[in-house]
């Protein structure tokens, strides 16, 4: 069992326009690159955890997600990191797209794709936490007993240092 961290991707890896899907509106956040490659040698299991409401609104497909998904992971392994799986929510309960006019368990601040994880990985859970941007982010993590830190800007390398460190100290867990 390994520990995991679990991001949000809007504004957490990326800077958030709203609805990002297409590469080229993808811009990556200061250290988030350099964070995910410090984790990973750190021996955590990176995953990321989106709403992907634009799906459900008719803004993109959910091929242009796992596209967009596919990208990021590119980008990441020319610095030798990667993260080990995306899951994303494409429903929202007001849906325009009637196949995804859902109230879900995936949707955050539910833990659905966190549990798909859990059940998926063999998580230490004890020693995970999860970065997000919004409330809704951390109460997902929480509702399975996992720290949640709201990330609102700035360096991501810089947050995840600070985080480990607060991790480690309240956790009694050494890396």
């Amino acid at each position: 069992m390994r520990p995991a961290v679990f991001l949000d991707r809007d504004g957490v890896l990326n800077i958030d326009y709203g609805y990002v899907y297409k590469t080229k509106d993808f811009k990556w956040v200061k250290g988030a690159k350099t964070a995910i490659k410090q984790l990973k040698k750190l021996g955590y299991y990176i995953f990321v955890v989106t709403n992907q409401s634009g799906v459900a609104r008719g803004y993109y497909k959910e091929k242009e997600v796992i596209a967009l998904h596919k990208y990021i992971n590119n980008q990441l392994l020319q610095n030798n990191a990667w993260i080990d799986k995306f899951y994303y929510c494409p429903h929202h309960p007001n849906a325009t797209i009637e196949k995804y006019r859902v109230t879900c368990k995936c949707r955050k601040p539910e833990s659905g794709m966190i549990e798909k994880a859990i059940f998926e990985w063999e998580i230490d859970i004890k020693n995970s936490f999860l970065i997000g941007d919004n409330r809704s982010d951390s109460v997902a993590a929480e509702n399975l007993g996992i720290n949640g830190y709201l990330f609102t800007q700035g360096n991501l390398l810089e947050f995840v240092n600070s985080v480990l460190k607060n991790f480690q100290e309240n956790n009694s867990f050494k890396i």
